[in-house]
């Protein structure tokens, strides 16, 4: 069971599958379709696989395969994924999914425009405090609106910047501004900056 809730929250989406299920295939081309890279896993060429199907089944997966997990919760099999495409909340929740794992992904992570000069200073800033974040320019995702509006979502005031500091969400430029003058900014970035000694 750990193993498949290990596997399951280790990206945005993930696929258990087995190689011969037709069903496996459909949902797998559907994720492809809506623009997202799930991870697969194919229980049917995985050691652990028989394993790995008995949990599925105790997390109440019936038939087992195509188990279907998004932001690391259990979404359903074949016919619950293709009720949530044709009510139009599947793609929603792939895009919210993916802005947390993004988010989520290393230590400091900034949502930007590429045309944005508050997103440049808030870059800057943490260039100068020996940060190197990951920057996610949106304007150049063709998802980026919706994630604008899954940023919102997640408590931004303002949809850019929008920066995460060890998956948590800190703020726009005035939080990031406040955080920096009270000397706090350089206490939550100490674990992400270089050793200088």
């Amino acid at each position: 069971m750990d193993r498949v809730r290990d596997l399951a929250s280790n990206k945005a989406a993930v696929i258990f599958t087995k190689s011969s299920c037709c069903m496996c295939h459909s949902i797998k081309q559907l994720f492809y379709e809506l623009g997202a890279s799930p991870a697969v896993h194919e229980l049917d060429a995985d050691a652990y696989g028989r394993e790995m199907e008995k949990a599925l089944r105790g997390l109440g997966c019936n038939p087992s395969v195509p188990a279907v997990f998004i932001g690391g919760k259990f979404v359903g099999s074949a016919k619950d994924v293709i009720s949530l495409h044709v009510d139009g909340s599947l793609k929603q929740m792939l895009i919210n999914a993916k802005a947390i794992w993004l988010a989520s992904e290393k230590g400091v992570v900034i949502f930007s425009k590429s045309s944005c000069c508050l997103c440049y200073a808030v870059n800057i800033l943490f260039q100068e405090l020996k940060v190197n974040p990951v920057v996610h320019e949106i304007d150049q995702d063709p998802e980026g609106r919706e994630m604008e509006k899954a940023l919102m979502r997640l408590g931004c005031t303002a949809p850019v910047p929008a920066v995460f500091i060890g998956g948590k969400l800190v703020g726009s430029t005035n939080e990031v501004m406040s955080l920096h003058l009270s000397g706090s900014l350089a206490q939550l970035l100490k674990p992400y900056q270089p050793n200088l000694s």
